[in-house]
């Protein structure tokens, strides 16, 4: 099966969704509590060591991200080039207990 690019798999996700009357029938906020709700489904599937449910879940939010984008008007590669250029020359580094310290020099 060839892989699909992020752009077709946007596309069809929209379409999906308009086909389903998500789009334009849901509101921000449900799609943010159904967002909520895969990042619970998330946190299952990594405390689990499960990466098939985990794979899913990443999945699942990525779906609703999408909507909601989709839904507010916000173009999701626009927000995340905007938080790439945000952290891009950020220096510092993650020490093993998970805290990243920052470089300030």
């Amino acid at each position: 099966m060839q892989r699909m690019s992020f752009d077709e798999l946007h596309v069809r996700i929209i379409q999906w969704s308009r086909d389903r009357q998500i789009i334009p029938n849901s509101t921000a906020n449900a799609l943010f509590l159904k967002m909520v709700s895969e990042m619970g489904e998330l946190a299952d599937g990594i405390a689990k060591k499960d990466i098939t449910l985990t794979a899913d879940a990443v999945g699942d939010v990525l779906v609703c991200l999408i909507n909601f984008c989709e839904l507010t008007n916000l173009d999701i590669v626009e927000c995340l080039e905007g938080a790439y250029h945000q952290i891009k020359d950020r220096k510092g580094f993650l020490m093993p207990n998970g805290v990243f310290i920052k470089d300030v020099a």
